[in-house]
């Protein structure tokens, strides 16, 4: 589910378009000036929350559900991480889902996604801040990158969030909140 971004050429004083080209400077002192454009930027659509239920996900990795059990483990649930959406991930959720008045099904779609959201940055601490770990370490694992999954949102994970964040096109804060957390879990951009 890796979805690409546009991002829109600008349009430079000097009548050339910036597409990843250099243009010697002697050429463009020589061109004719022209207005300046608008800046186009189109950021990735945020693709929907997984829907996740107890047995296998097989539209989603591993990941995935791991950022789940974090999140339910952040609210107080007394779960294993395993990736696994058994029998005790479907009752925390349950349990979740009834204490924050939503359908209490055991299915974690949007309602549940949103309602389970913590917000975190520099200095957090804590189970989210692990899921972050993860999910960075899942998009990072094949050049050999990786943080510390230790709960800790210190420099290295305030780094990369920010590189993903940008990457996104998303305002780069630093902080992990809706639209961010929707960009990892959904696995929008393999980074």
């Amino acid at each position: 589910m890796i979805t690409k971004k546009t991002i829109g050429a600008v349009v430079l004083a000097t009548g050339t378009i910036a597409a990843g080209i250099a243009i010697p400077a002697s050429t463009a002192a020589a061109a004719p000036r022209a207005p300046i454009a608008a800046v186009s930027v189109t950021a990735a659509k945020l693709q929907p929350w997984p829907v996740l239920r107890q047995g296998k996900n097989a539209d989603w990795p591993l990941v995935t559900v791991r950022s789940l059990q974090y999140l339910l483990v952040q609210h107080g649930a007394k779960i294993p991480v395993s990736g696994v959406f058994g029998v005790r991930t479907k009752a925390a959720v349950i349990k979740f889902q009834k204490a924050h008045h939503l359908t209490a099904d055991g299915v974690v779609g949007s309602k549940t996604w949103n309602a389970l959201i913590v917000t975190v940055k520099l200095g957090s601490k804590g189970p989210a801040v692990r899921a972050v770990q993860d999910q960075a370490n899942f998009r990072n694992g094949k050049n050999g990158h990786s943080l510390n999954v230790d709960g800790i949102f210190g420099k290295k994970t305030d780094t990369w969030v920010r590189g993903f964040q940008k990457a996104e096109g998303f305002k780069v804060d630093g902080v992990v909140g809706k639209n961010t957390w929707q960009a990892l879990v959904t696995e929008s951009l393999s980074f």
